[in-house]
C-alpha cells in the first residue's frame, strides 16, 4: 500500500496554509459572535479593549504573518528568484531578450510579489465585508409602501 503525505508534496508549505488557514478562522469567528450579541446592547470597557486587542491580532496574522510566509516559501522551497525567468509553456512567455515573442522579461520573484498583492486584497476585502457587517447588523430594512403608476406612496389616510 503506497501512504501519500499530502504536507510532504512540492509547494505545500505548512506554516504558510496554518497561518492562512488560521486568519480566515479568525476573521470569521466574528460571524457568529455578532449574530449572538445583541445589537443595543453597549460594551464594556473591557469588552472594548479585548475586542480591538482581537482585531489587531487578527489584522497583524492576516498582514503580516501569513504574506510573510508566502515569500520565504516561494524563496526558500519553490526557489523563485530574480534570476529565474519564466518561460511558460511552449515558451509563450519567452522574452525577446532570450528570442521569444513577449515583449518584457518576467521573473518568478514577479509572480511571487504579485501573489503577495493578491494575499493582501482578499484579506483587507474580507476585513471591509466584516466591518461593514458588523456596523449593520442591527438595521432593519424599511417596510415596501405600495406606489401609484406615478410613483407616489399609495398611504391610505384613516
Amino acid at each position: 500500500m503506497l501512504a501519500i503525505d499530502i504536507l510532504r508534496w512540492p509547494g505545500m508549505n505548512q506554516a504558510f496554509i496554518f497561518s492562512f488557514v488560521l486568519t480566515l478562522a479568525m476573521a470569521l469567528v466574528i460571524i457568529p459572535i455578532g449574530k449572538r450579541r445583541p445589537v443595543d446592547r453597549k460594551a464594556t470597557w473591557g469588552e472594548s479593549i479585548f475586542g480591538a486587542t482581537y482585531v489587531f491580532a487578527v489584522m497583524f496574522v492576516a498582514f503580516g504573518v501569513v504574506p510573510h510566509q508566502w515569500i520565504d516559501h516561494a524563496d526558500k522551497e519553490l526557489g523563485w528568484r530574480k534570476d529565474k525567468i519564466i518561460f511558460g509553456p511552449f515558451d509563450i512567455l519567452k522574452p525577446k531578450a532570450f528570442g521569444g515573442p513577449f515583449p518584457f522579461t518576467m521573473s518568478y520573484e514577479a509572480i511571487r510579489d504579485i501573489i503577495v498583492v493578491v494575499i493582501h486584497a482578499v484579506f483587507i476585502g474580507l476585513m471591509i465585508y466584516l466591518f461593514n457587517w458588523w456596523q449593520k447588523r442591527g438595521d432593519v430594512k424599511p417596510k415596501e409602501v405600495e406606489t401609484s403608476t406615478y410613483g407616489r406612496p399609495l398611504v391610505r389616510k384613516g
